[in-house]
């Protein structure tokens, strides 16, 4: 019993190690990467809405699959409001050293309205099976790159 408390606590204490990994200032930062993982989150949100769709149509839906596709969905969703509130928000979006400059307040305004509106249409896309939202979700991702990308080489 002892043995198995002990397991516990060293897995809990590896799992807070691991998520907190990304706010320690190593200087390792991968922008790219992130742009690509949440592109692929939007096409595995998009597979699962589809998915949820057909088999909800079914004369008797296998409800195990519709739960697992909307756990799989949100999960995808979720990974995107975190890349944008841990990785972003936390550590890459800087606010402007002069406040009184107009063009660098309006460009660190620009891209935290655009995170916003991404960690809304994400937490739309678990309210629904509306596939519209990924096609939002993905022109948000694609507006919030290119007005990130201006400002930082990757």
């Amino acid at each position: 019993m002892r043995f198995f408390a002990l397991a516990l606590l060293f897995s809990l204490f590896l799992v807070n190690v691991a998520s907190a990994h990304c706010q320690v200032p190593c200087g390792i930062f991968t922008d790219d990467l992130r742009f690509s993982l949440m592109n692929e989150h939007a096409e595995t949100i998009l597979k699962c809405m589809k998915q949820i769709d057909e088999l909800a149509k079914a004369d008797k839906p296998d409800f195990n699959q519709i739960v697992r596709w909307t756990t799989t969905k949100d999960y995808h969703a979720d990974d995107i409001i975190d890349i944008c509130s841990n990785y972003f928000l936390c550590q890459r979006i800087k606010a402007p050293a002069d406040p009184k400059n107009a063009q660098e307040q309006a460009a660190y305004s620009n891209k935290l309205e655009l995170l916003h509106r991404l960690m809304v249409t994400a937490m739309k896309c678990k309210q629904s099976t509306d596939v519209s939202l990924v096609d939002q979700l993905k022109a948000v991702i694609h507006d919030f790159a290119h007005a990130y990308s201006s400002e930082h080489k990757h």
